[in-house]
């Protein structure tokens, strides 16, 4: 398999960690996102949506999204599993994933940065204000929930990594780029701490990867 990505994509990180976590070796390619490179025709014609990642199966087969490529490697390779066994715990750990993969992630992301500068002539700073606005709006209602759920423990339910983490963990590096005061949210600091002692998580940092730029 292909895991096409960029080294500072959220949502490449995302795949980057479940792959690490299920312990499954792919090839790696780049497309460098502030170069434009996911605009070329031929990336066009593997994701019509022009983001990464994408995940070129052995087959020939393209997945896209990070959610449904994780989901993917959970059915194909069960174990370690990403989610829990029970229905409501698989449906706890998919609403945090949501809170930072569709509620935060993507109005905060490059290419949202990117238009509220050239469209309606924001500043580098009232750009970042309007990333940490949705990122603290988002991380509210994460915090939340890990305090008042029924599976408290190391990570983000109970105490083995799944999905909601490998969502986490890129959202919470982002945080800190848009200077997020992370002393609000001691319990998500605290799972992050936990992840990144972990072997799949640190491997798949940013500045771990390849492509990696200062």
């Amino acid at each position: 398999m292909k895991l096409i990505g960029y080294f500072r994509s959220s949502a490449a990180y995302r795949v980057r960690i479940a792959l690490n976590f299920k312990g499954i070796a792919v090839e790696h390619a780049s497309r460098h996102l502030r170069k434009g490179e996911q605009f070329s025709a031929d990336y066009a014609v593997l994701n019509p949506q022009k983001l990464v990642p994408s995940l070129v199966l052995d087959d020939g087969a393209v997945l896209t999204q990070s959610l449904a490529i994780i989901e993917y490697l959970e059915e194909a390779h069960p174990e370690p599993p990403l989610l829990p066994r029970d229905p409501v715990g698989r449906a706890h750990v998919r609403a945090l994933s949501l809170i930072v993969s569709a509620d935060i992630h993507p109005i905060q992301n490059l290419r949202v940065m990117a238009y509220l500068r050239q469209k309606f002539g924001q500043t580098e700073e009232s750009a970042f204000t309007w990333s940490r606005h949705w990122i603290e709006t988002g991380f509210d209602a994460y915090e939340s929930m890990l305090n008042h759920g029924a599976e408290k423990g190391a990570f983000s339910h109970g105490n083995s990594p799944t999905m909601a983490d490998m969502c986490l963990v890129p959202q919470v590096f982002n945080a800190t780029r848009f200077k997020v005061d992370m002393k609000s949210y001691p319990t998500i600091q605290r799972i992050y701490d936990a992840c990144m002692k972990l072997p799949a998580f640190d491997a798949a940092q940013p500045s771990k990867q390849p492509d990696a730029e200062p």
